[in-house]
């Protein structure tokens, strides 16, 4: 993840992305309710979405709004600067954001608002207006540990132990690999992907402050990320992706932020789940399927590679070719 160092300057300094900067303004949107578990899916050959990743591009749907409140604060603020963000700006929003007062930052290094969990979108904007400080309603963004206490269950839940207190090795984190990666993902990781192809929610699913009973009432959902995907509830069939063609992504992911994801990566992804179905449901119809892929010409070079690592892995047939 190269990129989080470019920009260093504006990252640590948000005058240098607007001068005369006096203040920060930071929104959080919620995307899926306290409690609603992504559920695994036993005898199903499917591959799961991240919830975030399920609604509408969080991208657009927050820049639009972030964008009609600037346009506001313009006219009754003449003269003065403002400089939005959602993402992809070179801006700390989590940093800001425990400034702000909207959470604190837990040990799995998310934001956590106490009172509604932590499936939140952040985004904001930079102004040259000078703004009283927030008050924090949730407790010093400098004692994370007064929230989290002894609790280390996104620690002991992460498959592939990406998490230590208060920091992520991407490098082992099941997001990173399934959406910022880009070539070969090593084997090491491919049991404990599960069959997650766009992200991972582990983390999040088992802390409690996402459990129904501590925030379920307090905690409203924008409609605008209720799933886009089919009825697999945030999943989908893994002999599809495996067939999919770069209109056919566009037509299933299209408007949704798991269009990250090229298609090579999802199609890698969904092969790496394949292989964990096989594994654990004896799909012949799946193996057939990664070893023709693993065979062919004119098979994307990253997926066919990922095929024969997880047939090296799982094919008791190619083992024992293998050995003669």
């Amino acid at each position: 993840m190269a990129w989080m160092a470019e920009h260093l300057g504006e990252r640590i300094d948000p005058r240098r992305l607007l001068t005369g900067a006096r203040s920060v303004v930071v929104v959080a949107d919620r995307y899926a309710r306290p409690g609603a578990r992504a559920e695994s899916l036993p005898g199903s050959a499917r591959g799961r979405v991240a919830k975030y990743a399920q609604g509408r591009d969080y991208h657009d749907q927050m820049r639009k709004r972030l964008g009609l409140l600037v346009d506001r604060l313009r006219r009754e603020y003449p003269g003065q600067g403002f400089r939005l963000f959602v993402d992809t700006g070179p801006v700390l929003e989590r940093e800001h954001a425990a400034r702000a007062g909207l959470g604190f930052v837990g040990k799995n290094t998310l934001l956590i608002d106490p009172h509604a969990g932590s499936f939140l979108l952040l985004g904001g904007l930079v102004t040259t207006l000078e703004m009283a400080e927030a008050k924090e309603r949730s407790g010093p963004a400098t004692s994370p540990t007064s929230h989290c206490g002894a609790c280390t269950r996104c620690i002991d839940a992460c498959p592939t132990r990406a998490i230590t207190e208060f920091s992520v090795d991407a490098r082992r984190c099941i997001s990173y690999l399934t959406i910022e990666h880009e070539g070969l993902i090593d084997p090491e990781f491919h049991e404990a992907m599960g069959d997650w192809v766009f992200g991972c929610d582990v983390c999040q699913d088992v802390c409690p402050f996402n459990s129904a009973e501590h925030a379920g009432a307090r905690a409203g959902v924008n409609p605008a990320y209720r799933s886009r995907l089919d009825r697999g509830g945030g999943s989908f069939d893994l002999l599809e992706i495996l067939g999919w063609t770069v209109t056919q992504r566009q037509e299933r992911l299209g408007g949704t932020a798991a269009t990250r994801a090229s298609l090579s990566m999802i199609r890698r992804n969904a092969a790496i789940a394949a292989g964990n179905s096989v594994v654990r449901d004896q799909s012949s119809a799946l193996l057939d399927r990664l070893r023709e892929m693993a065979g062919t010409e004119a098979e994307d070079p990253l997926v066919s590679a990922t095929c024969r690592q997880v047939l090296a892995r799982i094919d008791p047939q190619r083992r024992c070719h293998a050995q003669e």
